[in-house]
């Protein structure tokens, strides 16, 4: 049984609703829920392309859940096609403060151009093009 991708992570916030805010700012990023009702509670996800971030609120966790998880202790590389300009524009029309970038660094294909924010909670935030 080979391991083909990766479908989702999860990342804990102290407020679903600034999380989505902050990431939905991203070109490319939306907010979806799902659940609710007999399904059990609404859960939250920031979808692109053909993966999701599952949004999970402190205290309110979804079960099963990792052991110690909390908000702020997240780091997520997301992937663009933009060039490194480009992304600083985006990122930079968003008003989000960018912390660092744009950087060389290497990813599980080759070397990246990332550009590195944080989210409302701390969590560090890469966003890389493929050089």
């Amino acid at each position: 049984m080979p391991i083909t991708g990766l479908d989702h992570v999860v990342v804990t916030v102290s407020d679903v609703e600034a999380a989505v805010d902050f990431y939905t700012r991203l070109p490319g990023i939306e907010h979806v829920t799902y659940g609710g009702g007999g399904d059990g509670p609404v859960r939250h996800a920031l979808r692109f392309g053909d993966q999701k971030i599952n949004l999970h609120e402190a205290g309110d966790e979804i079960e099963p859940r990792a052991s110690a998880a909390e908000p702020g202790d997240s780091d997520l590389c997301l992937l663009t096609d933009a060039d490194p300009a480009a992304l600083v524009a985006e990122v930079e029309a968003a008003e989000l403060r960018i912390e660092l970038g744009p950087v060389e660094r290497t990813g599980a294909r080759g070397t990246l151009a990332s550009v590195y924010i944080r989210d409302p909670d701390g969590s560090l935030i890469e966003i890389a093009t493929y050089a």
